[in-house]
């Protein structure tokens, strides 16, 4: 199935949002350190509740230990800079959605590795989705063209 990649994220209850969404549908969270909050149970408590023990979650210690983990993967990036549409996008088993920071997004680095880069198109004017709803779409975008939603 799809997996989801959360790029040093740094405010702990948007992690937490995206640890319940994953332990809900069935989905694994890679989270790719640095981040910016301490992991602790109280950090994730509030938006977690009691969801996070059911969350699959895998530590990269590093960027570079992330490119290791997924060799021969698709990293499909979610970027306020990116053309493509979500919708527009045909998803495939083992694609690792990949979420930026919610105050950077991703470095040039990091943009330049992704097989694909997808926008969430929105009214003009407005900057972003907040990161943990923009995964919740585009992650059952994914799961609904590859007919992967729990049953």
């Amino acid at each position: 199935m799809i997996e989801i990649a959360l790029y040093e994220p740094d405010i702990a209850p948007n992690t937490a949002t995206i640890l319940r969404l994953a332990a809900c549908l069935g989905l694994t969270v890679r989270i790719i350190e640095p981040a910016g909050f301490a992991w602790s149970e109280a950090s994730f408590r509030r938006a977690g509740l009691d969801y996070l023990d059911k969350a699959k979650v895998v530590r990269e210690t590093s960027w570079a230990a992330f490119l290791d983990a997924t060799a021969g993967r698709r990293r499909i990036l979610t970027s306020t800079k990116a053309t493509i549409p979500y919708v527009d996008f045909a998803f495939r088993t083992g694609d690792i959605i990949l979420m930026g920071r919610e105050s950077a997004g991703v470095p040039e680095h990091v943009h330049a590795t992704a097989e694909a880069r997808l926008l969430i198109p929105m009214q003009p004017g407005l900057r972003s989705l907040n990161v943990a709803v923009a995964c919740a779409m585009v992650s059952g975008e994914a799961l609904r063209q590859l007919n992967g939603f729990p049953r």
